[in-house]
């Protein structure tokens, strides 16, 4: 088991006592990163009954049973050969303790799908149906040892093999092959499930999954952020070059970007409110006359999922956060950009100390 089992059972005690002071009975958890918090291991279709009172059951496909309960926490495990099967079982468990507030985590990732959700209600018409979003990305916004340990390791991959990257950027190279390469070196430092983003210019795009048929050029930016994992907790890193003889726009938006930075690092302390850097960042951007060039939101937690709660770009309320210590972040996140130049980010990960100051983790050579 890759998380102690005396922190994941310290979890789920929490956990049971917020369900209890919520007057829920129980919660049917289907997001992955989630199931990985309480479970301590990654599972395809993941599907996992919390009760406020006893122990959870695990739902896998007949046949994985015996690997699940050796890699997880989780001991009580029912089978099930198909769907339908699997709501059944849910179902009847929820029938037969007389469960009538339930929770659901309302969210984004794979199998947290509205079609199972319809589905749930459906079986369960007596149930009341509830969220339980906000309950768990807070447990999950401070990170306890173990965690930070994690997103400590995988820093330091995700830090070495951007830093190669970089170095291999030249013409006639495409963003499948720029992050080919960045895959390669990251599956062979144990990432599982990393996260590779390649944008070259001249068009910038904010998210930016690899195409084949985009090539370095001459004359353009070219961005690269890179997600790696180790055991489930990520870090992140994204570095800009801009390949050619510096262009006078190109070494504005460049020094943008170093100047945001630093603002940000400057202005990021234990009580600062979000929006309050944003703020401060807009200053800058006013300087360089790149204002309508820049993505509102700067910073983003890193954990179970590569971006998570506060996710300031997203979700406008997160900006009203403040930042608290033993929260993990990466920043600066946004992108500036600048048709017919391309997109330009520096993006490290944090930790945000004890005494209220931000420890960076990510160190690229």
């Amino acid at each position: 088991m890759r998380i102690p089992k005396e922190v994941l059972r310290r979890r789920l005690r929490n956990f049971q006592e917020r369900l209890n002071k919520e007057q829920i009975d129980a919660i049917m958890l289907r997001t992955l990163s989630s199931f990985k918090y309480f479970t301590g291991i990654k599972w395809l279709r993941p599907a996992l009954l919390i009760p406020a009172e006893g122990e959870p059951i695990a739902f896998v496909v007949k046949g994985e049973e015996e690997l699940f309960r050796e890699k997880s926490s989780v001991k009580e495990v029912e089978t099930f050969v198909e769907v339908s099967e699997l709501m059944a079982k849910v179902s009847g468990i929820i029938r037969n303790q007389g469960y009538r507030i339930v929770g659901l985590e309302y969210g984004t990732e794979r199998d947290a799908y509205i079609l199972f959700y319809e589905m749930f209600k459906r079986l369960n018409p007596s149930v009341k149906i509830v969220d339980v979003s906000k309950i768990i990305s807070k447990m999950r916004l401070i990170k306890d040892k173990y965690e930070l340990e994690a997103i400590r390791k995988a820093s330091e991959v995700a830090s070495k093999v951007i830093g190669k990257l970089i170095k291999i950027i030249e013409p006639g190279l495409s963003e499948t092959e720029i992050a080919a390469e960045a895959y390669r070196e990251l599956y062979k430092l144990d990432s599982e499930e990393p996260h590779v983003y390649v944008n070259v210019g001249p068009h910038p795009r904010v998210h930016a999954e690899p195409f084949k048929d985009i090539v370095v050029k001459e004359g353009v930016l070219v961005s690269v952020t890179i997600g790696a994992d180790y055991n489930g907790y990520y870090a992140n890193v994204a570095r800009t070059i801009f390949v050619g003889r510096l262009t006078p726009l190109a070494k504005r938006v460049l020094e943008c970007v170093k100047e945001v930075y630093r603002e940000a690092l400057r202005m990021m302390k234990v009580g600062v409110k979000f929006m309050d850097v944003i703020r401060g960042l807009d200053r800058i951007y006013a300087k360089y006359g790149l204002t309508d060039h820049r993505v509102i939101g700067y910073v983003h937690g890193v954990g179970l999922q590569v971006e998570e709660t506060p996710i300031t770009t997203i979700v406008p309320a997160h900006r009203m956060m403040g930042i608290e210590p033993y929260m993990a972040l990466a920043l600066v996140h946004s992108p500036i950009m600048v048709e017919g130049l391309g997109q330009a980010k520096e993006e490290d990960t944090f930790i945000v100390s004890e005494d209220g100051y931000l420890n960076k983790i990510t160190h690229v050579n």
